[in-house]
């Protein structure tokens, strides 16, 4: 143990807010098929084509990026230099789309990479900021575009490559939360912050098998660190196992003794329909970061849920990895939320 009597920690791996931490306001913007799904009423922008207006896939990226974080500054009625800090991170290449997106936006930037997990390693990184006070309001935000992720990872959508069904459709969208003291949102009460799990997957479209043993790792700590238990959530979602890892979650959890079935769902499996020819489900960062910032915060600030526990599934994969035949490292991490009143 620590003699730090400053430490707000409950563990190595998971964090305590005590200091009234909320999510202040929220947004998300999307493409053209996510605003067919079944969460569309709940969605700030919806754009009808993928590219968003622009000459560029990547350039829609970082159209809906600026459009979140926009959004989420509109709602809570404050300016950008009102933001101490933005953290944020996509799938690109050197964080591509977050970093020409601050410098727009002028506020400060810490960008973070934790692939498809990016949604909440920003989400409790900013809530750490705010509870220690180092910044008074920060955002957490994130994107993912089907199109530039296809052509970074795979193949450009007009080569139309054959996928198998454990394949996932990568959501294109963004979503931005702001974080600071007070207020009516949410609190932000935990969060768990995940160890990288390999279990020697190699295959590159098979993420939900890779990524699931993480989510499980990260779920035990929290759940050991906390004392809680599934039942006392009242939702638990993974950010993008979809049809293949989510069963495998409940089956290893049931396993070490917790069962999952009654609370438990993931936001890949939320934001499309089945007949939306999706393959496994949605993916990338922007899957548990538009469920979360519309439909689980909304149901939060209404009351229809009370706790929720969102873990935000990655694959630390990069094309040059793959190519070499190395595995798929992945990690996960989860943040508590709380009522909004």
């Amino acid at each position: 143990m620590s003699s730090n009597p400053h430490l707000k920690r409950v563990s190595r791996q998971t964090w305590h807010f005590d200091q009234n931490v909320r999510l202040q306001s929220s947004a998300v913007a999307v493409g053209p098929k996510e605003g067919e799904g079944p969460l569309a009423s709940l969605f700030d922008v919806i754009h009808d084509d993928m590219y968003a207006g622009q000459n560029t896939w990547e350039n829609a990226e970082r159209q809906l990026l600026e459009d979140a974080v926009s959004a989420a500054l509109k709602k809570a009625g404050i300016a950008g230099s009102e933001v101490d800090a933005i953290l944020a991170g996509d799938l690109l290449n050197q964080n591509i789309t977050t970093n020409f997106t601050a410098e727009k936006l002028e506020i400060p930037l810490l960008g973070m990479y934790g692939a498809c997990s990016t949604s909440m390693l920003t989400l409790a990184t900013a809530a750490a900021l705010v509870n220690a006070g180092y910044a008074n309001r920060a955002i957490a935000a994130c994107s993912s575009h089907n199109a530039t992720a296809e052509r970074q990872y795979r193949y450009p959508t007009e080569y139309g490559g054959q996928k198998p069904p454990t394949a996932q459709w990568t959501v294109t969208g963004a979503g931005a939360g702001l974080v600071g003291i007070g207020g009516t949102g949410p609190r932000i009460t935990y969060a768990t912050m995940g160890k990288v799990v390999d279990m020697g997957i190699k295959d590159p479209l098979d993420m939900g098998s890779a990524m699931a043993p993480a989510a499980v790792s990260t779920f035990l700590a929290h759940f050991q660190d906390t004392g809680r238990k599934p039942q006392d959530y009242d939702l638990i979602v993974t950010g993008d196992l979809a049809s293949v890892g989510y069963p495998i979650v409940k089956e290893l959890m049931l396993a070490e003794g917790y069962d999952m079935d009654q609370v438990y769902n993931d936001c890949g499996l939320m934001i499309y329909t089945p007949d939306q020819d999706v393959f496994a489900g949605g993916s990338g960062c922007a899957s548990s970061a538009v469920v979360t910032y519309s439909h689980i915060v909304d149901q939060l600030n209404r009351g229809l849920l009370k706790k929720v526990l969102v873990c935000a599934t990655g694959a630390l994969l990069s094309p040059v990895s793959t190519q070499q035949g190395n595995s798929i490292p992945c990690i996960a991490h989860a943040v508590a939320l709380e009522g909004g009143q």
